[in-house]
């Protein structure tokens, strides 16, 4: 039978919920257990597609086409295993669902209510996600906090799992402050937050104490007193500088054997965290890379938010350990770079620029300044998405000299609309239908035999789709649209995407005569090529992509253009050859 382990946090939002039920799944999942992970979030949004990323983060896609929240990635790099857009609910759609399936009759005349229908909805999707998976152990992380009038159903919904027989674990996370000025570690909001969760019916099993330091014995006792809580069932979360250490904490402390224990599970079967190794050959790196990422969603009112790249930073980290650096990682505000003057001189202090996925013109300028400055001046540089819209953008103007140049997104009366939205988004745009329709999800893309991103993908190991399970997938109407026309001795391989616009075919031969390298294309079903990837072959390092690689970058198995990406930032030479010169260790 299915066990399920319910994450749910109170004090304050950003304690690092995902992080933990990835972590508890990590474990398990190391211990030789099948773990699935699901998140809610209570907002109203049917997903997370339509919001700004400095209003929730980043939007993590996957590879069905999910806009998902961006904990369903941390799932992902902690397990080593794609989810679905299934794994993340919303408010939105478990009442889209609901209403839905009312106006269908499939209700067949009751009244439809908030009670019970609506738990009802939030419960049928939680096992229906355990059994498509067969998962032994499901996570489900209820987002926001303890007390929060729009966690309510969720919370109802997971209290009665457990009346009806399912197998419950209750998992809270509590903030424990130390204020400055006292200098001590307070218990207080701990307890404020486990009684606001007992007041929902629900007492927890076991609680992670969030703080800067490891919970001492003395504050142990005091929180047992006041909650219920055993002293083994209280672990330690304290503050770290690497995310991928917490399993390895979490399992010192016993947190495998104690789950398992808890389930009537034999703890013999605890073992130790696949990243342990890994984390342990980090620690003995010395050479710093400086990567400096031009973007603009990192300013939130007086504060700064890299939530808004976090998909992004964890490639860096990746493709740096793989090289054995250390990541040097700085954020450069795109406007900045737009309103100082000569601000763009300061980009010569970096090793390499990456310009990220965004939308719409704020910003763009600056991008276009850092993408110029990396091009002439033998910068290693990575596009991802309008990272390759606005490459092309500047080429196109200082090299191809159409200085009209632009994206229609920006400016849909420039005569060299040299990126262009597809004619199918034409009427979604009008409708104004935008959730959910951009080009989603994975697709496949057929990669040029002479390109330097072939020879990054293979290299990397990374072309995981051989003709057998190429015969699977097609088989698949959903499947086959995003592989598109492929024939037997093509060279393919699977990215996410997240865009509407598309490179313009008819400037493909000017931008050629200016050295630039369609390495790779989409060969759609009506005949259509959408280009996927570019590079100029005599710059040290200049390779964008439409795709968003960083969504299924992992510790251990980086994406192949931030593994190459980051080998030419430590190269010396002034220019580079295809391969690099190098393979995956």
């Amino acid at each position: 039978m299915t066990k399920f382990i319910v994450i749910t946090g109170g004090v304050i939002s950003g304690l690092g919920k995902g992080i933990i039920s990835s972590s508890i799944g990590h474990l398990l999942k190391s211990s030789g257990y099948k773990v699935t992970s699901v998140k809610i979030d209570p907002y109203i949004n049917v997903d997370a597609g339509t919001m700004r990323p400095t209003e929730h983060g980043e939007v993590f896609v996957t590879t069905d086409g999910g806009e998902t929240d961006q904990d369903i990635g941390t799932y992902e790099r902690f397990l080593g295993q794609e989810l679905l857009k299934s794994n993340n609910l919303t408010t939105g759609q478990i009442y889209l669902k609901v209403i839905e399936d009312e106006r269908s009759l499939k209700y067949k005349g009751k009244c439809v209510e908030v009670v019970p229908h609506i738990a009802l909805e939030i419960k049928r999707r939680i096992l229906e996600t355990a059994e498509k998976t067969n998962a032994d152990f499901v996570t489900i992380e209820i987002g926001g906090t303890i007390g929060d009038y729009q966690n309510i159903l969720f919370l109802d919904a997971v209290r009665t799992m457990k009346i009806k027989g399912h197998e419950m674990m209750f998992v809270h996370v509590a903030f424990l402050p130390i204020p400055s000025k006292l200098g001590e570690m307070k218990t207080k909001p701990l307890q404020h937050s486990v009684r606001a969760l007992n007041a929902s019916g629900i007492s927890p099993d076991m609680i992670f104490c969030r703080a800067k330091v490891p919970v001492d014995d003395v504050r142990k006792e005091k929180i047992k007193m006041f909650t219920n809580v055993k002293e083994e069932m209280i672990v330690s979360a304290p503050d770290v500088d690497n995310i991928y250490e917490l399993p390895s904490i979490y399992g010192t402390q016993g947190l495998t054997k104690k789950i398992l224990n808890f389930f009537g599970e034999p703890e013999s079967k605890a073992k130790v965290s696949f990243f342990e190794e890994l984390i342990k050959e980090t620690k003995t790196y010395h050479k710093k890379v400086k990567i400096g990422i031009i973007g603009k969603y990192f300013d939130i009112g007086a504060f700064f938010l890299s939530d808004s790249y976090l998909s992004v930073i964890e490639s860096v980290k990746h493709a740096c350990w793989a090289n054995k650096v250390i990541p040097d990682i700085f954020w450069i505000n795109s406007k900045d770079l737009e309103e100082k003057e000569n601000y763009v001189e300061t980009l010569k202090e970096y090793d390499g620029i990456i310009v990220p996925g965004g939308f719409g013109a704020s910003g763009v300028k600056g991008k276009l300044i850092a993408i110029q400055y990396a091009r002439e001046n033998n910068i290693p540089y990575l596009g991802l998405c309008y990272g390759l819209q606005l490459a092309l953008v500047e080429i196109a103007r200082n090299k191809c000299k159409m200085c009209d140049a632009n994206t229609s997104e920006i400016d849909s009366a420039s005569s060299c609309k040299v990126i262009d939205i597809l004619e199918s988004q034409k009427e979604l745009m009008a409708n104004d239908n935008y959730g959910g329709t951009m080009r989603l999800g994975t697709y496949a893309a057929i990669l040029d035999p002479e390109s330097k991103v072939y020879q990054l993908y293979k290299e990397t190991g990374r072309f995981d789709i051989d003709q057998k399970k190429l015969s699977e997938l097609k088989k698949d109407k959903e499947q086959s649209f995003r592989l598109g026309k492929i024939k037997e001795d093509d060279l393919v391989i699977l990215e996410r995407h997240r865009h509407r616009y598309e490179v313009a075919n008819n400037f493909i031969d000017r931008f050629k005569e200016q050295g630039v390298y369609f390495s790779g294309y989409h060969h759609r079903s009506d005949g259509t090529k959408l280009m996927e990837f570019i590079e100029i072959p005599d710059h040290k390092f200049f390779v964008a992509t439409q795709a968003h690689p960083e969504f299924k970058s992992t510790i251990g198995k980086p994406a192949p253009l931030f593994w190459g990406f980051i080998k030419a930032c430590l190269t010396d030479d002034k220019k580079n050859d295809k391969s690099l010169n190098c393979k995956m260790p």
